[in-house]
């Protein structure tokens, strides 16, 4: 609505008018910035006898309905955490967005059929748990742990989990943030139906709890004239000092009930590297392997990129995904046609040899590995008699030092006379 502007609205037969209004402030200034004296406000005109039933029922209307008409026209954003030195100011934000346009839905996931329908089904009761999450007295709350090898579509699981509940998505970048504090006001400034996402948990900063220790520095230790040498040392100051306990706090103790309706998502590679305590049941309470590429997985890039159900060369696909080790982005790689003449058959054919060149390497790679252990153990077997004789010859010198003392002695003791 515009200022000074009238519209009209009817609520059980009881009319009500509208208008946009703002009051100027007391002096005029030019500024860059909004004056703090300007006020803006709707005012609303009723008949005085409709004063119950406006105040009691139709307010309650509107409210429900203006939040109805929000989460319609909502658009899902992803945010990414600015540096805390660009937190204050006009206009400024702790986190910074853009429209989240991500395409992946669980349909386009290549995965196993039943792991993923299992997925689906705890999202939505998840989704749908506030009373339930209030009565056993929980935050409403969920994590989830995804872990496997690079391609294995992590990041695609988190797109579709965005895409199937209408979530906003957080990606929360550990490295740019200082300290526990600052990380406990990004997640109070996080909203409702979101999900926050570590990435890559087990690199992006050390929370393993055994945190290098740091050189003491001597106190009278000169300011280093070196330009670069001078970087170095502020960069080292700027390094983040988030701990695990800190990362806990606010993903798992009272922190975490500040807001409802989060998930939590952390990915990693290398899910041995994570402390246990980051990843128990109660805080990561679903774990989800993304391995490689099973025929299942295989069926769906077939639908989705090619369009077909069934082909001659599947059982031999089949066949060869059960031997060999290809992430489903490598498999999706050589499905696609590079070219306006890649038809069905050569996709196909393309995968088949890839997966045969795979297999070969793979055996290369465990007859190498093979081949150096039995060196190793046949040169560890060539030194043994050398390390055998040399301990034989110590014991030998030994006895023969031992011997010469023992005969000085007699010859002492029948003598008389030392030399």
């Amino acid at each position: 609505m515009d200022y000074n502007e009238e519209i009209t609205d009817e609520f059980q037969g009881v009319k009500v008018w509208w208008s946009a209004n703002r009051t100027l402030p007391k002096t005029q200034r030019i500024s860059w910035y909004p004056n703090d004296d300007e006020k803006k406000y709707y005012r609303l005109t009723v008949h005085k006898r409709h004063r119950e039933l406006i105040t009691q029922s139709y307010i309650s209307h509107v409210m429900m309905e203006g939040k109805e008409i929000a989460t319609r026209k909502r658009q899902r954003k992803l945010y990414s955490n600015n540096p805390s030195q660009n937190w204050y100011g006009y206009r400024r934000s702790k986190w910074s967005n853009v429209l989240f346009e991500h395409p992946a839905t669980f349909d386009t996931l290549a995965m196993d059929a039943k792991l993923k329908e299992e997925i689906k089904n705890d999202l939505i009761k998840f989704s749908k748990g506030k009373d339930y999450y209030a009565r056993i007295g929980k935050a409403w709350k969920r994590g989830y742990l995804l872990y496997g090898p690079p391609g294995t579509g992590k990041s695609s699981m988190i797109a579709a989990m965005a895409n199937l509940l209408d979530y906003d998505v957080y990606d929360l970048e550990l490295t740019a943030v200082k300290e526990n504090t600052e990380l406990r006001r990004l997640l109070l400034d996080t909203s409702s139906k979101s999900i926050i996402v570590i990435e890559d948990i087990d690199c992006s900063i050390d929370l393993t709890g055994q945190r290098e220790k740091k050189k003491e520095k001597d106190g009278n230790e000169d300011e280093p004239s070196d330009p670069v040498t001078k970087r170095l040392k502020e960069e080292e100051k700027k390094e983040s000092k988030v701990t695990l306990s800190g990362l806990l706090n606010c993903i798992d103790g009272l922190w975490s009930s500040c807001g409802g309706e989060r998930i939590i998502v952390f990915t990693t590679n290398y899910v041995e590297k994570l402390d246990p305590a980051l990843i128990r049941r109660g805080r990561m309470d679903k774990h989800i392997e993304l391995s490689y590429c099973c025929f299942d997985a295989f069926k769906v890039f077939a639908k989705n990129y090619l369009e077909i159900d069934s082909h001659s060369l599947f059982g031999e696909i089949e066949s060869l995904l059960g031997e060999t080790n290809m992430t489903p982005a490598d498999v999706a790689e050589n499905l696609m046609p590079k070219s306006d003449y890649d038809d069905v058959e050569t996709c196909l054919k393309r995968l088949v040899e890839a997966l045969k060149d795979t297999k070969e390497e793979a055996k290369k790679k465990v007859e190498d590995e093979a081949r150096l252990m039995a060196e190793k153990e046949e040169e560890k077997q060539m030194q043994k008699p050398e390390k055998e004789e040399k301990e034989q010859s110590g014991k030998d010198v030994k006895e023969i030092k031992e011997n010469g003392v023992a005969k000085v002695d007699e010859e002492v003791k029948a003598t008389g006379v030392t030399r």
